[in-house]
């Protein structure tokens, strides 16, 4: 953004390298770039003089670690924060995916929608653990059993090439991973993580290793150390068990570095002291860690502070560039990670100056942390602007020194930290702050006002909107500073209008605060907020990057910016906030989150994949519009069809009245003739002389920042020759994270949600069947309570058909006994053959034919949750299996129950229906339409 490489250059910070970084926050102790916060507010541990001290640390010294793992919820997120709270330590985590194929118990979002939900889960963890976050491109492809599976889909060079990058850009002393990259892991994903780790340890300092980053201006590093958590594995006289593929293996583990295997298990290094407790902080690391991970909801419903007390975390060193003992104290030990330990990237030359400016800096930072008090932090407040002014100094010097370009490279590095951490600390040591929030030209004033809180205002700019901002600045500590200025940022390739409507400079004196307000205009070019990573479909193993610039980003920046700058002492210091809106929810109360850039009408199709029966006549689509305009709206909204295809009305028109009102426009659409073969369907929508293709959704859950998830407005269907027995009532008892029962509008079958009253009370025998929606038994505790009444209802001739349940449903919920297991069984190969055990039962006769070509086309998996072992009175009816997995029969049960019939379906339609895939449909509408299936009895 404009104004800060002004300030960066003003303040001496160094281009090229630093720009390759991110991820900081205006007063955060752990920034290392200059970038606006994109939080309203701190966290409680980094406020006041918490922040302030844990700065000072970070000055103290030029430790850093980078940790490497594969999904978000894998780090160790104790060991982070001890290093970087408790040690000072600079310190980064890249995490390979985003988590895009695991499971979801707090919202409706699979696949990328989950990558992204996942991707804020770990952001919002990632402020308690004090660290700066990566990712790259690879996808979590679902659960993976091997690490060669892994490989295979990702390709080795392609996740080592970035995992190098991201080395060389960070440049940290220190690697360390959570895996070892072996059967140790439970995950061929983790597996890699653990191998990159290693494998990254030698190949970032090689220059002969992907060249075309040296081209590109990065530089070779080489970490000094390379450590992975001590695995939990169980070893027994059989060897190594192996929790993905659920077998034995060899008691050892290969040593990527020395490439060699080690005999299993490996010893302790190292012992990470997470639980030790910190004064200021009023917890342990650990506890901090473990607040930041219960934001990591979505796979387990969210996890608890573990209780006071030392918590040890033990770590192998698998390769050290320096003198190591077996046992050490420390990641950092045989490491000179003092401040003054810069001048050793000097490696040759006249270094003289370097070391006696970065003494001097070192005092003074000494001196600081002497006479540094909880109750008066603006007391060292000289201290820290002659600290910043001797380290811009030496910048300077580094730069016309006859040093060498790779040596000045690194030690400019370094010293740009510093600058920021400087910079930080002198905002903490004032108490200086800044709120920028989108504001309405009236605001609020009396008595009253103060307890009203900041107006609500709207949420999405969209292009060619005016609004105004209120940038509020305070300098709460009793030393005066003079306010230079303020000013909106925005990205250069977009000219954003920002006026001032007033002055926007003061001299703050103790205790004072400042207003200044701004008319903005959003640009007719300005791109929308949405993810810079993208894919074709969810077969891709990795995404496309939209927009190269922010690769390895957690997510492309908020659009605009508010920086405040002060001058103290002859130094300049700045903090910065992403411009924020402001809503209010019952409950919660005052939500604030970044400002974000929409279209004016966001267009989706209901749903975006199905099928349509061969036998349709017609069938009916709905289009939903929600309006991002600031008052009336109208317009028309068409569908783009396949040729002879044709839609009743051809045309509809649209009108809204106010910011965020949806409005949906249903169509009846008319093939001359569907064949087996794919089709697609898109909606126009035309709003202001222009047409509008996409849309999007808002992915998250309360709780969760939300973030908007793009998508064409288009249907893709295929035709299908799939029937339905005719007049079913179907009832569902909804779980979490299940699209199914829209996707079976596909089918023209509207269902019917059991309420917890009809579940205790009601008459169930008003549906032929009731299917269980995914997870219900973890989240549906009414279920539990009435599962009696369940059996009762196809005891007297229902059907009642059990989707994907954890292990949750391991309590005998069947009419017949069953065992599923502590950790059953998945089939994670979507392509894995299928035998059909019972081809003459009802479920594979009628009304569809189903053969093994039905499963076909699949996606994502199999399925999960297979039963391990049943009554026989169960008949299983299908088997498959991974390569060298034991065959799998408890994945579709059939059991007669009374007069009615009870299924168990660990199969994953649930990610496939609403996927379109033409089988599950075939089979699903098989299992709907039991009750009235001729070989059952009919009802």
């Amino acid at each position: 953004m404009r104004a800060n490489r002004r300030f960066l250059r003003a303040a001496g910070i160094a281009g090229g390298m630093l720009l390759l970084i991110w991820m900081a926050a205006a007063q955060s102790p752990h920034a290392i770039t200059l970038e606006p916060e994109d939080h309203a507010y701190a966290l409680p541990v980094d406020r006041g003089s918490a922040a302030l001290w844990q700065t000072l640390q970070k000055l103290h010294t030029r430790a850093s670690l980078m940790m490497v793992t594969a999904h978000p919820d894998d780090e160790d997120g104790g060991a982070l924060a001890y290093y970087s709270r408790g040690q000072g330590a600079r310190v980064a985590l890249l995490t390979l995916n985003r988590g895009e194929s695991g499971a979801n118990v707090m919202s409706p979002d699979f696949f990328d929608a989950l990558g992204l939900v996942r991707t804020q889960e770990l952001l919002a963890a990632g402020r308690y653990y004090g660290v700066q976050q990566y990712f790259t491109t690879v996808i979590n492809f679902g659960f993976s059993k091997t690490k060669e599976e892994t490989e295979e889909k990702w390709t080795h060079d392609r996740v080592l090439a970035e995992v190098v990058k991201l080395v060389r850009m960070n440049r940290p002393l220190v690697l360390s991973s959570v895996f070892v990259g072996g059967v140790t892991d439970g995950h061929g994903n983790h597996a890699v993580a653990g191998q990159m780790a290693q494998e990254a340890f030698r190949a970032a300092a090689d220059p002969n290793m992907f060249p075309e980053q040296i081209r590109a201006g990065l530089r070779p590093w080489q970490p000094l150390k390379v450590y992975a958590r001590v695995p939990f594995a169980r070893i027994t006289e059989k060897g190594i068990y192996d929790y993905a593929s659920h077998s034995w293996h060899p008691a050892r583990i290969y040593d990527y570095v020395q490439k060699e295997w080690l005999n299993a298990p490996i010893t302790s290094n190292v012992e990470v002291a997470g639980g030790q407790y910190d004064s200021l902080l009023g917890q342990s690391y650990v506890q901090v860690a473990r607040e930041g991970l219960g934001f990591q909801k979505s796979q387990n419903g969210g996890t608890g502070v573990p209780p006071a007390g030392g918590l040890n975390t033990p770590y192998h060193r698998f390769g050290s560039q320096v003198p190591a003992q077996e046992k050490e104290q420390s990641f950092f030990d045989g490491i000179d990670t003092s401040l003054p330990g810069i001048a050793d990237l000097a490696r040759e030359g006249d270094a003289a100056f370097l070391r006696d400016g970065l003494r001097r800096i070192n005092e003074t930072v000494e001196r600081a942390l002497a006479e540094f008090s909880a109750q008066q932090p603006d007391k060292i407040t000289p201290l820290l602007a002659a600290g910043l002014q001797a380290t811009n100094t030496l910048v300077t010097q580094v730069r016309s020194s006859g040093l060498s370009a790779a040596a000045k490279l690194d030690i400019e590095h370094e010293l740009a930290i510093k600058q920021v951490q400087f910079n930080q600390a002198l905002a903490q040591s004032l108490g200086v702050s800044l709120l920028a929030t989108v504001t309405t030209d009236a605001e609020p004033r009396g008595p009253m006002a103060m307890f009203m809180g900041t107006p609500e205002t709207f949420q999405v700019a969209i292009p060619g909107q005016q609004f105004a901002v209120r940038v509020h600045v305070a300098n709460q500590s009793g030393t005066p500073v003079t306010l230079e200025g303020v000013t909106l940022t925005s990205p250069e390739a977009e000219s954003w209008t920002t006026v001032p409507a007033g002055p926007t400079r003061a001299a703050l004196a103790g205790q004072q605060s400042f207003d200044a307000r701004f008319r903005v205009r959003v640009p007719e070019n300005a791109r929308y907020t949405r993810p810079y990573f993208t894919r074709p479909d969810i077969q891709q193993p990795y995404y496309d990057l939209a927009n190269p610039t922010y690769q390895n980003r957690p997510l492309a920046p908020y659009p605009l910016s508010a920086w405040a700058e002060f001058s103290y002492h002859g130094v300049t210091l700045r903090v910065g906030q992403v411009v924020q809106t402001v809503k209010r929810v019952t409950g919660p109360g005052q939500e604030v989150e970044p400002l974000v850039v929409g279209p004016a009408v966001s267009v989706a199709m209901i749903p975006s994949a199905g099928i349509v029966p061969l036998d349709a006549k017609s069938f009916p689509v709905t289009v939903n519009l929600h309006s991002n305009v600031k008052g009336h709206a109208q317009g028309a909204v068409r569908l783009d069809l396949p040729s002879g295809w044709r839609s009743t009305p051809a045309s509809a028109t649209f009108e809204t009245v106010r910011d965020g009102e949806e409005r949906s426009v249903s169509f009846e659409v008319t093939a001359a003739r569907v064949e087996e073969k794919p089709y697609q369907i898109t909606a126009v929508a035309e709003y202001g002389g222009r047409e509008y293709k996409e849309g999007y959704r808002t992915v998250g859950y309360p709780g969760l920042r939300p973030y908007h998830l793009y998508r064409p407005a288009s249907l893709k269907t295929t035709g299908v020759n799939v029937k339905l027995a005719s007049g079913l009532r179907v009832g569902y008892v909804e779980g979490s994270g299940d699209e199914v029962p829209q996707a079976l509008e596909n089918l023209g079958v509207k269902v019917h949600f059991l309420t917890s009253e009809e579940l205790a009370r009601g008459d169930l025998r008003t549906c032929d069947v009731i299917v269980l929606g995914v997870r219900a038994y973890a989240v549906r505790q009414d279920l539990i309570t009435h599962n009696g009444r369940l059996l009762e209802y196809v005891n007297q001739g229902g059907v009642a058909v059990v989707q994907y349940n954890t292990p949750e449903y391991d309590h005998n919920f069947g009419p017949y006994p069953y065992k599923m297991g502590p950790d059953p069984e998945e089939v994670t190969d979507e392509a894995s053959k299928i035998d059909l055990l019972a081809p003459q039962n009802p479920v594979f006769q009628w009304p569809n034919r189903i053969t093994a070509a039905d499963f076909q086309g699949w996606v994502a998996e199999r399925g999960s949750k297979f039963l391990e072992t049943w009554d026989p009175r169960y008949e299983a009816l299908l088997e498959t299996h991974d390569a060298e997995q034991p065959p799998q029969k408890g994945g579709l049960l059939y059991a007669r129950y009374g007069k009615g019939v009870y299924i168990y379906n660990a199969y994953a339609f649930y990610r496939q229906l609403p996927e379109g895939v033409p089988g599950a449909y075939r089979l699903f509408a098989n299992l709907l339409s039991l009750p009235k299936n001729p070989q059952v009895g009919g009802r």
